[in-house]
């Protein structure tokens, strides 16, 4: 049986737009970010702590976090204990920490082992020292593009040694859009053994258009959480040919589709993906944008 209510958290201000090359104005961010409440989103991962080194487009991040004045559940992604300093001086309640599954996606996003990885989370955590929820990502899950083989067992270990350090709720990447929906129902069937479903999340990309059977298919296991960014927006900077996260709006028309409630409202939610989309001239277009747009302009034929 699926679920009759799912929860989609927002991704786009983060990972939807840390991979663009043109500047997003602050002005910009705060008005996507206040959009997205208005559809109905009550989860936003606002912004990032990498170091503006790496992410230049991030680097707004601290004033970004003093401007907001909305009531949805606000993230920030903390890479270590560097940012976890940042994250201390703003009046966020959740912070988000990552790790990869695949060894050399951590070298190379990281520039860290797996182990040193994990460590820099311990870290974190025991800074937190409750003050926040912690949500963790483990990228690379159901597959990696740079030849090393990502074993069931190490995700295991991994989800395993976040929840021993606290993390309320792991999101399972499938960073490079590789996973296709029976390798999803494999994945599952076997870490449900082990872990309760209410502290899972998914997280697909659409690289081979794939994300929304991928959803079905963790629906059916009574996955319900979902993350996904508006318009399609994000990508991977460290791994080559991962195009954006599934569309928020096309998941919330296929969960409308099947009567599960996500308490977003489709029309506001569509007129944010099209701001965005325009404000960056993003052209690769969700299915339901496309549609959106074509409706308003009666140049759409059903």
């Amino acid at each position: 049986m699926l679920p009759a209510q799912v929860v989609i958290k927002e991704v786009g201000p983060r990972d939807g737009l840390q991979n663009e090359t043109q500047t997003v104005p602050l002005e910009v961010k705060l008005k996507l970010i206040g959009m997205l409440e208005a559809s109905g989103l009550s989860y936003i991962e606002a912004t990032s702590f990498v170091h503006p080194k790496w992410m230049p487009q991030l680097s707004d991040a601290d004033e970004l976090l003093q401007r907001l004045t909305g009531h949805a559940r606000f993230s920030a992604l903390v890479p270590n204990i560097k940012g976890m300093a940042r994250a201390e001086a703003t009046r966020l309640q959740e912070i988000a920490v990552f790790i990869s599954a695949s060894e050399v996606h951590n070298s190379k996003n990281l520039n860290k082992s797996t182990a040193e990885a994990l460590d820099d989370i311990k870290q974190v955590t025991e800074r937190s020292n409750g003050r926040y929820q912690i949500r963790a990502y483990i990228s690379m899950v159901f597959g990696s593009p740079f030849g090393d083989d990502v074993s069931l067992g190490t995700v295991k270990e991994l989800m395993a040694a976040l929840y021993e350090l606290g993390v309320y709720e792991i999101s399972l990447g499938d960073t490079t859009g590789v996973a296709n929906p029976q390798q999803v129902d494999a994945v599952l069937s076997e870490l449900l053994k082990s872990f309760p479903r209410e502290k899972i999340a998914m997280h697909f990309h659409d690289t081979n258009g794939l994300a929304l059977a991928n959803i079905y298919a963790s629906l059916q296991h009574g996955i319900a959480v979902f993350d996904a960014s508006v318009g399609g927006l994000g990508g991977c900077p460290y791994a080559e040919g991962a195009s954006g996260n599934v569309a928020t709006e096309d998941v919330v028309y296929m969960m409308n589709e099947l009567n599960i409630a996500t308490g977003i409202n489709m029309e506001q939610l569509l007129m944010t993906a099209d701001y965005i989309s325009r404000a960056l001239n993003f052209t690769n277009l969700s299915s339901q944008l496309r549609k959106y747009r074509g409706e308003r302009d009666g140049t759409y034929r059903n």
